[in-house]
């Protein structure tokens, strides 16, 4: 036991973080010491190590740390796990209930994160990235966890954004929303759940994590891994990948839909391609005189810094820029589609663009409705239901339906323009992958312009989906 003439170490929540008073310890595991305040702290991330450590080293302290909100018992209702999904939560289980699930879009993360609740049986926090996931949230799990008691009621999910203040046992609230309200409520919740996870290590969001005590977490997401490599802080946020199925393995249980994923290249118009060359040579020439030996994301990052300042910056990104604009919005593109949509007129069909220019461009001259981010609410689900009920075979969108609506069932995916992105490419492929009730396979077209960069953008993005489709993890391989 501890010294009788030292002052017994009392713990703290104390806007996030952990403060430690009335300890003569030099050194506990995860702290640092406040000269100005000389006292211990450290972020709320570290809670249950502290605790471990003092408990390990017969410590004597007093913990003024935690104030969970009470919960019911919680019981599951009409939800039954598939074999893969539990074999999810045993190994999260197995791995002290810390660490991250990753499955394609549809293959049930939802389903995994409410069965985590239960077994938890905690107050729990659920952060959603956007106002519709939230609502999404907030109906499973009052739809499939009831109260432990006679009446076995639905239990009230509290929510955090959109307008809503509310704390409830379980509470589901955006990241922005979880990120302003980090410091005063991170010791109120047992369980944390993020789903997509990989958005969690960008500056801010992280915070959410490390102001939180929770002992327990869980990371869901389709695409774990981000180009800035800042995926490599999820194990420190929220425990390492514990189970991982690529859609591959669940296409050939019949979980998800069988798919082909095809490109079809196209060519630009002599006028087409003379404009993009020119373009495409002064972007390069402009880059080397700058310094620059090749045109990389970083080097790019610094173009962009650079163009507020520096003409022949400003002058290469205005030539990139136009040279991409031609690639990927060019005329053969379009007369491939309207050949595509009548090859498929009574198909459902999601359209992808990377910018909403091309969208607008696509609705007016086929008729399709469209989704961008500046579509109102009521628009939006008005095209959705339309979409679902079969009163629009079609839908044409940008990046705003990649992840954080419900959408519809969906057999055809085009895309006409994107990014380079891996984790774009499976999120758009996710959108088509829901089984279909005569066991037809769902095909991913993408457009893309012959002898432009755009080959190889196409190329880095079909890479890094075959890699994730195949990929089956059943334990922990990202440390915990």
């Amino acid at each position: 036991m501890s010294s009788t003439s030292s002052p017994n170490p009392k713990l703290f929540f104390d806007k996030g973080t952990i403060r430690i008073e009335g300890s003569e310890l030099i050194q506990i595991p995860g702290t640092k010491y406040d000269d100005r305040t000389k006292i211990l702290r450290s972020y709320a991330l570290n809670y249950s190590e502290i605790i471990e450590y003092l408990k390990k080293s017969d410590l004597d302290f007093v913990d003024h740390v935690s104030d969970f909100i009470p919960s019911p018992v919680f019981q599951m209702r009409d939800l039954e796990l598939r074999d893969y999904q539990q074999q999810a939560i045993q190994n999260w289980e197995n791995s002290s209930m810390r660490g991250c699930v990753v499955l394609p879009t549809g293959a049930g993360k939802t389903a995994i994160g409410i069965k985590a609740i239960q077994k938890v049986n905690a107050s729990t926090l659920v952060v959603v990235p956007t106002i519709d996931l939230m609502e999404q949230w907030s109906n499973s799990i009052s739809k499939y966890l009831t109260t432990n008691n006679q009446n076995q009621q639905n239990i009230s999910v509290g929510k955090l954004g959109g307008g809503k203040d509310d704390l409830q046992a379980v509470t589901v609230a955006t990241y922005d929303s979880a990120y302003l309200r980090a410091s005063s409520i991170g010791n109120q919740f047992k369980l944390i759940i993020f789903d997509e996870v990989h958005h969690l290590p960008a500056p801010g969001y992280r915070s959410i994590a490390e102001q939180f005590i929770a002992p327990y977490r869980l990371g869901l997401t389709a695409t774990i891994e981000r180009e800035d490599e800042l995926h490599e802080l999820i194990p420190y946020l929220t425990g390492g990948i514990v189970f991982r199925l690529g859609s591959q393995e669940l296409s050939h249980q019949k979980h998800l839909a069988e798919y082909t994923v095809d490109r079809i290249q196209v060519n630009l118009t002599t006028e087409e391609q003379k404009e993009y060359e020119t373009n495409h040579t002064k972007f390069l020439t402009n880059l080397r005189q700058l310094g620059f030996q090749v045109p990389s994301m970083y080097n790019l990052k610094r173009l962009i810094m650079m163009s507020n300042k520096n003409k022949i910056a400003r002058e290469a990104m205005l030539a990139r820029n136009k040279a991409n604009e031609i690639a990927l919005n060019s005329k053969a593109k379009i007369s491939e589609l309207q050949k595509i949509l009548q090859q498929n007129k009574n198909t459902k069909t999601i359209i992808f663009t990377q910018n909403n220019k091309m969208v607008y461009d696509l609705s007016n001259q086929f008729l399709i409705p469209h989704i961008t981010y500046k579509t109102i609410k009521e628009e939006r689900r008005d095209v959705l239901e339309g979409f679902k009920s079969g009163r629009y075979n079609a839908v044409v969108t940008s990046r705003v339906l990649d992840e954080g609506v419900d959408v519809p069932d969906a057999e055809l995916g085009i895309i006409m323009s994107g990014t380079g992105s891996g984790r774009e490419l499976i999120q758009r492929l996710g959108r088509i992958l829901r089984p279909k009730q005569d066991g037809r396979k769902a095909r991913l077209v993408e457009l893309v312009s012959k002898h432009t960069r755009e080959t190889n953008t196409s190329a880095k993005r079909i890479t890094a989906l075959k890699k994730n489709s195949s990929m089956n993890v059943d334990s922990s391989s990202y440390g915990s």
